[in-house]
This record gives structure tokens, C-alpha cells and sequence, in this order.
């Protein structure tokens, strides 16, 4: 008789009933026996993943290598469509136990490793380490990416054109906020595009150290927008404590290493990132508080199945400049998901518009939408069609 595949043992298991074990110990013994079985063949189908990602690595260069051009370029290892289409297949897939999201969330880093392996890839990031932007990073490339904080919006642009960087990441808009001007503006003077989207929920905690005496908190850390964010529930648990607004939610938790009377509030990052404990979690206001961040970097990226297109465009100074702009838009039925408006430097009161919509730009419609609105604007460029964010 054949010998049974993990899959069969763990149906046979599930199928019994404790009770009939007079021995509960050798039932759990055959339990973690049938355990050791499946993780030895996730393991050995995980090495399998990764040597295919090699080969895709391979057959890359050699393509490369191979090219009739005399200018040789770099292979694009990272494909934001095929992983947005990877990841949602993961999900339609899944029987669970194992929710949906968190079962992608464990692909996610499969892939993250196997890309690693094909080539590392190096993401720049607006920090400092343990910011919402490196969680977002993190939660895009997995933690198998080399992540580099920088200072401004303005050095992840640079550090991607100058090629420091393959990617960067920027927040652009938070549902409570607003929008990021500095990352709206960045594009103004950039040639780079958006080649992805990420959608973070921003939940809050109160962190504090080892060390920290909490019978004698006196100052609690966090960046000002994160202050306004949990206003009601410091009001309600520590209105007296002196609150102090820092340039961001990681410089809030890295004052704590040498500060026995203070407190922060910052997200999983931080506390990770700072070895900080969280006292209370999620004492955001807004539960439903989320920020969107783009990806940005060199590459068109092709159609992945549920897409978004961004334009900028720069209208002409009259009456109804904007409604001429929409038409074609609602002519060809193409959804627009957001409309945001900055100062056209160094022209005195003229304005850019930046247009989200759904669909990618080789759609027919979306196409067709936007070589309609090009002869009514005085420019018009597509920023990127890129797959909408899917975890």
C-alpha cells in the first residue's frame, strides 16, 4: 500500500475525533508528526518557487545579453502587474482556514525572498526607519527589500532618477488629510512614474520602553498629524501629559531609548523597529483612517487586469477650461477616481490638474479618453497606469 501525501494524513486527522483517543498524547503526537510532514514539503516546494525565479532570472540576462543594441540595458526583474495578478489568484484560491488578505500576506514575502534572489532590490522611502511610508514599503516589497530611508519627498525622487534606488516610496493622500502637495509637486519636475499604489490602514498605539515609568509620564511623542488623529483619546486618558509634535512617528519612538518619563504614539513598525511595547493598540479617532502611497520608478507597466491611469495637465487659462478637460472622460465612459489641483510655477495663477482613473492606458477607451482632452490642454502626461492596490 502506497504511503499516504501529508495532504491525506491531515484530511484523516481532521476527519477524527478526539474523543475516540483514549491516549490524547499520542493524538497530538500524530498531529505534530503530521505537521513536521507538510513543512518539510511547504519547504522543499519553496526552494522549488525559488530556483523557477532563477531561471526567470537567467533567461533575462541571457535576453539582455544577447540584444543586437549597442547600448545594453538592465533586465526589469520587478513586475508590479504579475505580482498584482499572483496575488489576487492566491485569493480567489483560497479555502482557509487561512483569511484571504493574510494568505497574500504570506505570498507576498515568498516572493519577496524569490525576487531577492533573481536581484536585490534596493527601495527608497520617505523616513525615518519605522514611519508609515516604511510600513507601506514593507508591506508592498516584503521584507526581503533593501529599504533606505530619506529625508525629504524630494531625495526619494532624486535617489530614483539618479538610479541609487530602482524604486522609491511616497505617501500622496490620507482619507483624513488630505493630499500631499510635496508629492504632487515632485512630479512636476520629475520624468519618473507611478508603477504601483499602496493602501495602508493607519492605526495608532501608545508605545513606551522597558524602562519607562509610566507613574511618572510627563511627555508623549508622536508627529503632529498623528497627535490631531488620537486627540480624543489622550484627552480622555492622559490630559495632562505634555504632547510634543516631532518630525515624524519613528524619531517619535527613538527618543525613547533615553527617556525614562515619555511615551510615543506611532505604528507596528516603530514599536518593532525601537523594541517598544505596545501599551494600547488602535487608539486612533478614526478607525477607518487610511493613507495611500505611490510607488515610483522608470518603466511603463503593461495592463495586470484591475488598473489605474494618472495624468497631469496643464489647462488654459478661460472660462470652463476644467469641464472641456472632463468630457472625453465621461464620453468614453472612463471612471475618474480623483482630481487635485497645484500652482503651475513659475506662471502667476495657472494651475495643474492631476487626474485618477480607473483603467490602464493602452484600454481602448481610457486611450481614446485622454487623445481627446490633449488638443483642449496646453500639456498633458501620463504619470503611469499601474495595478490598483490589491492588499
Amino acid at each position: 500500500m502506497s504511503e499516504q501525501s501529508p495532504e491525506q494524513k491531515v484530511d484523516n486527522l481532521n476527519q477524527t475525533n478526539v474523543s475516540d483517543h483514549s491516549n490524547e498524547k499520542e493524538f497530538l503526537d500524530q498531529l505534530r508528526h503530521s505537521i513536521d510532514s507538510v513543512d518539510c514539503e511547504i519547504q522543499t516546494l519553496i526552494n522549488n518557487r525559488a530556483k523557477l525565479a532563477q531561471q526567470v532570472a537567467t533567461v533575462k540576462k541571457e535576453h539582455i545579453a544577447k540584444s543586437p543594441t549597442a547600448e545594453k540595458t538592465n533586465p526589469i526583474f520587478y513586475r508590479p502587474e504579475r505580482e498584482a495578478q499572483v496575488l489576487k489568484a492566491v485569493m480567489a484560491r483560497n479555502t482557509g482556514p487561512i483569511a484571504d488578505e493574510k494568505m497574500a500576506r504570506l505570498f507576498r514575502e515568498i516572493m519577496s525572498v524569490c525576487l531577492d534572489l533573481e536581484a536585490p532590490q534596493r527601495i527608497a522611502f520617505l523616513g525615518p526607519v519605522g514611519t508609515f511610508t516604511h510600513a507601506a514599503a514593507l508591506k508592498h516589497f516584503g521584507k526581503a527589500a533593501d529599504t533606505v530611508p530619506m529625508t525629504t519627498i524630494t531625495d526619494v525622487f532624486r535617489e530614483v532618477e539618479a538610479g541609487t534606488a530602482m524604486y522609491g516610496v511616497v505617501p500622496v493622500e490620507n482619507s483624513s488629510e488630505g493630499v500631499v502637495n510635496h508629492t504632487l509637486d515632485g512630479f512636476l519636475s520629475s520624468t519618473l512614474k507611478i508603477i504601483g499604489e499602496v493602501e495602508l490602514p493607519i492605526h495608532q498605539n501608545f508605545l513606551v520602553a522597558e524602562h519607562t515609568k509610566l507613574d511618572g509620564l510627563s511627555r508623549i511623542y508622536s508627529h503632529q498629524q498623528s497627535l490631531a488623529q488620537c486627540r480624543h483619546w489622550l484627552d480622555v486618558n492622559y490630559p495632562n501629559v505634555e504632547r510634543v509634535a516631532v518630525s515624524s512617528n519613528g524619531e517619535a519612538a527613538r527618543r525613547l531609548k533615553n527617556e525614562w518619563h515619555s511615551a510615543a504614539i506611532a505604528g507596528d513598525v516603530a514599536a518593532a523597529e525601537y523594541d517598544l511595547h505596545k501599551l494600547y493598540s488602535n487608539i486612533e479617532d478614526n478607525p477607518s483612517n487610511t493613507t495611500r502611497f505611490l510607488i515610483i520608478g522608470h518603466e511603463a507597466i503593461a495592463p495586470s487586469g484591475q488598473d489605474k491611469t494618472s495624468i497631469v495637465v496643464s489647462a488654459h487659462d478661460k472660462a470652463g477650461a476644467l469641464i472641456e478637460i472632463l468630457k472625453p472622460l465621461s464620453y468614453h465612459g472612463v471612471s475618474m477616481t480623483s482630481i487635485e489641483t497645484r500652482p503651475e510655477r513659475p506662471n502667476k495663477w495657472a494651475y495643474v490638474f492631476f487626474i485618477d482613473m480607473d483603467g490602464h492606458v493602452n484600454d481602448p477607451n481610457v486611450s481614446a479618453a485622454i487623445n481627446d482632452i490633449r488638443p483642449l490642454v496646453k500639456d498633458l502626461r501620463v504619470l503611469g497606469s499601474y495595478p490598483k492596490a490589491v492588499l
